[in-house]
């Protein structure tokens, strides 16, 4: 933080935002997501950090891009808890691990694997990454209440998007190619890079966070069934359950 309150990456201040914050990782899917929101300003942008503002129910609300990967996502959460958020969804897209799921549907985190740095340098790696309970089921809900196909699961948040796109090109590619069989094998259901991150620090600093991904496509589904999968990455069916979700839970928390 400067010295006038301001923060050192979000150049905001306190009273700048509000409670809720929803968390895309795009700058660029930002005004996207404020324009469900009623009358929708600009805040600021500086680095990757894209902030508008509006109302739901008469609260108001923000949304902020976080930038790729763990520490962009740290540094955002740690800078709008100083700000006094409380409730974060982070409103992404994910590629898949199980090869049942196609691509359309909503994945809905319910933990996530530590496969990045970033939240080593908050907790030991034995202590889970999970998004509140509570939220999580408000997010559930909510894409029931509009009828949209979901999924509950496991989240891998990396570091590499080529490690996991071109392993052999790595000189850990076996090792990347064994743990990402060892995810498959358990059931995880997708994979991205900012939910651990989100997950750790938000329970760490006593906040509210939860995570719904778009599947935009499955390689494994390719693999499993010899069929080539199309690709989605309209997201505004994620958009629409995360706004119904944060509707609902400031209708039931006033």
């Amino acid at each position: 933080m400067e010295n006038n309150g301001t923060m050192f990456h979000l150049k905001i201040q306190k009273g700048d935002i509000g409670r809720y914050v929803l968390l895309p990782g795009d700058p660029g899917r930002v005004e996207k997501i404020a324009a469900y929101l009623d009358n929708p300003y600009h805040v600021i942008t500086n680095r990757e950090y894209n902030i508008w503002n509006g109302y739901l129910e008469g609260e108001l609300v923000t949304v902020m891009s976080t930038g790729m990967g763990g520490p962009s996502t740290a540094i955002g959460i740690e800078e709008l808890k100083m700000c006094g958020a409380e409730v974060l969804i982070r409103v992404g897209t994910c590629g898949g691990i199980d090869p049942e799921l196609k691509p359309g549907t909503l994945v809905i985190a319910t933990g996530s694997i530590r496969k990045e740095g970033t939240t080593r340098e908050y907790v030991p790696i034995e202590y889970p990454a999970v998004p509140d309970f509570e939220l999580t089921c408000y997010l559930r809900d909510a894409a029931k209440q509009l009828g949209y196909d979901y999924a509950l699961g496991v989240s891998e948040s990396k570091d590499s998007f080529y490690g996991q796109w071109n392993p052999d090109s790595m000189p850990v590619g076996p090792e990347l190619k064994d743990k990402w069989e060892a995810w498959k094998q358990a059931g995880a259901a997708v994979s991205e890079m900012e939910s651990a991150a989100l997950f750790i620090v938000a329970s760490v600093r006593r906040m509210k966070a939860a995570t719904i991904l778009l599947l935009c496509s499955n390689h494994e589904r390719e693999l499993k069934y010899g069929e080539k999968v199309e690709e989605t990455y309209d997201i505004s069916h994620t958009i629409e359950t995360a706004v119904l979700a944060v509707r609902n839970y400031i209708k039931e928390h006033r």
